[in-house]
């Protein structure tokens, strides 16, 4: 299986202001081109494009194409299961959406500490178990947005799962909020293989600053390749890790598939001298008015308020450098945690800071941006 995937939440719409409105036409032309070009793996979920993502695959690739010749993942909305019940009620629904009868990879859908209480409580993993020993999906497995430790918890509890979906891309591998080394490492370490999720963070990744453009450009303009751009970097990035499995990319239209498998089609990873250009790069990211904090935690050793200091500083560098927000990642960060504005100004953090960060100007600023309308 070439390590491609097309992800289908981001597909081409008739009207830009509607997310339901899939340009299907469009949508079957890519689909071919992917086919055609060797690629096999298409990944789905429930909410995309407004719950209308999984019919848009069943109209553009089941229909039209033998069940054998192409991959297809979908995820349980775990968010919207509130009983036992329901993993039944809606895993009926997904496969009639798609129009299949069974799923090759089936995932709860975006794991955390927080949404894992539930699934724990509601049976999620052994409903998803036995989907697989009756035959109506071939692995299992989830995906997955918080750190380290929650995944190494959830792969201990649970080593009956096949993979592990996870945000990996070169901005957030030493991310102290996102730990995607971290968290590969510990996919690794449990034996699971990885499919990779936001290789181009959200499109960060392909509008770079001028000075990373300029070192992109000096580095590829001998090799006159079109198909060498900034998309094409970081998805190599992440193919090139040796466990991984697949990467996904929300193509959004022809020529962005186009592009991607032309030169996935014979992929190479990453040259040595790569890695030191996707290096210079994040360096030049990295600079863009970020918190210089190295995770080591001396500040939340002596915080009366329990505050997490460290993945706050994290989320607030992955804004200043890509211009994004994710409350969903403050929300599990400051679980039985204290939140940025109910800091005392005690100053123990900053004796206690190596780095001699303003922490309490910062949490101050980080408040600021996370927790006012």
């Amino acid at each position: 299986m070439k390590k491609l995937g097309f992800g289908t939440m981001r597909l081409p719409r008739l009207n830009p202001d509607d997310p339901a409105s899939i340009d299907i036409e469009q949508f079957k032309k890519m689909a071919d081109l992917f086919m055609e070009r060797g690629f096999t793996y298409f990944d789905t979920a429930y909410p995309y494009h407004q719950e209308c993502s999984e019919g848009a695959v069943k109209e553009a690739v089941v229909k039209r194409f033998s069940r054998d010749s192409f991959v297809l993942a979908d995820k349980m909305p775990i968010l919207r299961v509130t009983k036992t019940e329901d993993y039944q009620m809606y895993f009926d629904e997904q496969l009639r959406r798609c129009g299949v009868n069974y799923f090759d990879y089936y995932l709860l859908h975006n794991l955390g500490r927080d949404r894992y209480i539930n699934t724990e409580k509601f049976g999620g993993f052994p409903f998803i178990e036995k989907l697989k020993r009756d035959g109506y999906v071939r692995n299992i497995g989830f995906s997955f947005h918080d750190d380290a430790e929650t995944l190494d918890r959830i792969l201990t509890d649970h080593p009956e799962v096949d993979f592990v979906q996870l945000q990996i891309n070169y901005l957030d591998w030493n991310s102290i909020a996102i730990e995607s080394g971290k968290c590969y490492e510990v996919a690794q370490k449990h034996g699971k293989k990885v499919m990779v999720m936001e290789p181009v963070k959200g499109g960060a990744l392909v509008k770079l600053p001028d000075a990373a453009i300029a070192k992109f450009n000096d580095f590829y303009a001998p090799m006159n390749n079109q198909a060498l751009t900034p998309a094409s970097l970081a998805i190599r990035y992440a193919a090139s890790l040796s466990d991984v499995q697949i990467v996904l990319s929300g193509m959004s239209d022809l020529a962005q598939l186009d592009n991607n498998t032309t030169y996935m089609q014979d992929f190479k990873p990453l040259s040595k001298e790569e890695y030191k250009l996707v290096d210079d790069i994040t360096e030049i990211l990295g600079s863009t008015g970020t918190i210089q904090c190295t995770s080591c935690r001396y500040c939340t050793e002596v915080c009366p308020k329990n505050i997490n200091i460290p993945e706050y500083f994290g989320l607030f560098n992955m804004h200043a450098v890509t211009g994004n927000k994710s409350n969903m990642y403050y929300e599990r960060f400051s679980m039985n945690h204290g939140k940025a504005s109910e800091c005392i100004k005690c100053g123990l953090c900053e004796k206690n800071c190596p780095q001699h960060i303003e922490i309490r100007k910062k949490l101050e600023n980080f408040a600021a941006l996370y927790e006012q309308e």
